[in-house]
């Protein structure tokens, strides 16, 4: 399980604090769909904040309440408003359809079970509006760092940040690979000079390929309209790092 990875969202957060091509991709197709916005994952808002501030309605459905609390503490301070549910993406019933459903940042890799991919995609099919998309963004699985996942506690030195409290923070990672299970199980380790392992999380990431992306939407009553390989909407290619889903109904 990977709770523990997200209970601390603020050092989530300086993990990950980027992401300007993903939320300038999201803001624009928020954009051109025009209407309500569910964000299903929605962490710590990255993506749906700045949608709202454009004026947008929007609500974000999170697992996490600690996500959700850091969340509402920053839609609060940009002034921002957001409906902020806490809820279980494979079965959710928001009594309402949107115009725009999209699942960032991997989020939709929590789900391991092909059953759960189906429930999901089934529960995002009654939620969407005449005319709505569902948008979602994976990695492109690599077989050549899946091979390489042997357990070994390894330093990931483009994932170092700064924490105002603790300083410089390093990040090792341990995984290894479940190839039955296409489900890559991690151990990260955060440590400071003068604090070792002050955080140890571990975090489970289900491998998605893109021959089953289809065939797990079209079971959910969804289907492919385009899909991308980069946020500058590239080709999906062997070689591509990401793959980014435009669906439907179907």
């Amino acid at each position: 399980m990977s709770d523990q990875f997200y209970s601390d969202a603020r050092l989530y957060d300086r993990l990950f604090p980027g992401g300007e091509q993903a939320v300038d991709f999201y803001r624009t197709e928020t954009d051109r769909q025009g209407g309500s916005v569910l964000e299903l994952g929605s962490g710590t808002g990255q993506k749906l904040i700045p949608i709202a501030s454009d004026g947008h309605p929007c609500i974000g459905l999170e697992l996490s309440p600690d996500m959700l609390a850091e969340a509402q503490r920053k839609a609060d301070e940009r002034g921002v408003e957001v409906q902020w549910v806490q809820g279980d993406m494979r079965e959710f019933d928001l009594g309402r359809t949107f115009d725009l459903v999209f699942i960032t940042a991997n989020s939709l890799l929590h789900l391991h079970n092909a059953e759960d991919l189906v429930d999901c995609f089934r529960s995002v099919r009654k939620h969407l509006a005449p005319g709505a998309r569902l948008i979602f963004d994976v990695f492109n699985p690599s077989v050549r760092m899946l091979a390489q996942a042997d357990g070994v506690r390894r330093r990931r030195d483009a994932l170092s940040f700064v924490d105002p409290d603790r300083g410089v923070v390093q990040v090792d990672v341990a995984e290894t690979y479940d190839a039955a299970a296409q489900v890559t199980r991690g151990r990260w380790y955060f440590s400071t000079d003068s604090e070792a392992d002050f955080s140890v999380a571990p975090l489970e990431i289900r491998n998605i390929f893109p021959q089953e992306l289809p065939l797990l939407l079209s079971l959910g009553g969804l289907r492919v309209v385009e899909r991308f390989g980069d946020w500058s909407r590239a080709p999906l290619t062997a070689d591509a790092t990401l793959q980014l889903y435009v669906c439907a109904p179907d």
